[in-house]
């Protein structure tokens, strides 16, 4: 008899990363952010963000980019933790977990990846599954909800009635339990949009990878 698949357990509250990303793109609530940053040891921002980042009295470890959004004057005040890396087959944020890759970090927040441009959002988020295939897990919060990269048997601590939406990469024998609608092997990423949780856990089994949102708004209850 085949062993059951190991299963990873995913709980937002309990998510430690080991470092924060801060793009380039809209952030979050500043309250979100700060309290990000306060739960890891390290932080790097990708280029233009290393602005916003000390407007806001964020003070990063590391600043990693091709330098084009960066001002002459950011540059050289802060030349002793800018890391300008020129490669154009990684986009910033993909150097910037390189960089905290190359540390030895592979427990990553990432903020501030969508917003502005959509076809840099799309990117971004997608990239959450090559990062995990490289062996980093890399969440992606938003004000709305959290992106969470997954490989086989995933379970999700949620609250009854949080929604959820998952996307299917190339998993296959994709099955769930307390989502409302049944998983299947999408083949169109719409088709898992807009599920909800049934009871304060939800399992996703399946072989391979695949992209889970879960929002903030539960059904029935007020905002």
């Amino acid at each position: 008899m085949e062993k059951d698949m190991e299963k990873q357990t995913f709980s937002l509250k309990d998510f430690i990363p080991q470092a924060v990303i801060l793009d380039n793109g809209e952030w979050c609530a500043m309250e979100t952010v700060k309290e990000w940053v306060s739960k890891a040891a390290y932080t790097v921002c990708c280029d233009g963000a290393a602005e916003k980042a000390f407007a806001s009295g964020i003070l990063p470890n590391a600043i990693v980019g091709d330098g084009d959004s960066l001002s002459h004057v950011m540059k050289s005040r802060y030349a002793d933790i800018l890391h300008l890396l020129g490669e154009q087959d990684y986009n910033d944020q993909t150097k910037a977990v390189r960089f905290l890759k190359s540390k030895g970090m592979n427990r990553i927040a990432i903020l501030g990846a969508t917003g502005k441009r959509e076809d840099h959002a799309l990117g971004n988020i997608s990239l959450l599954i090559y990062y995990l295939q490289h062996g980093i897990m890399a969440v992606m919060p938003t004000d709305y909800g959290v992106f969470v990269p997954c490989m086989d048997c995933t379970r999700f601590t949620v609250e009854k009635g949080q929604q959820v939406s998952v996307f299917n990469f190339n998993a296959t024998g994709m099955k769930s339990k307390n989502l409302k609608y049944e998983c299947y092997d999408f083949d169109m990423l719409w088709q898992g949009t807009l599920n909800e949780a049934t009871a304060n856990e939800v399992e996703i089994s399946a072989k391979g990878f695949y992209l889970v949102y879960i929002a903030k708004a539960v059904k029935g209850k007020e905002a």
